[in-house]
């Protein structure tokens, strides 16, 4: 994995950790299905190879600019 990928992931993961949220809420804020939120999130945050796509979602649904996390 590309360093710079990873010190992305490193945020997505430090923003979700610090908010309190599970990743079954943050999976439905970042508009998955119920019943399949938590694990869409996990594989997300397992993720080698993020898309830029992905990231912006994740951004929104926690209320963080996505600048914050590509930085």
């Amino acid at each position: 994995m590309d360093a710079r990928v990873r010190r992305v992931m490193q945020k997505v993961r430090t923003v979700a950790r610090n908010s309190g949220l599970t990743q079954q809420v943050i999976g439905e804020r970042m508009g998955y299905p119920p019943e399949s939120a938590r694990q869409s999130v996990s594989l997300f945050f397992k993720s080698k190879d993020p898309s830029l796509r992905m990231v912006m979602r994740f951004a929104k649904a926690m209320d963080v600019k996505v600048e914050e996390l590509l930085r």
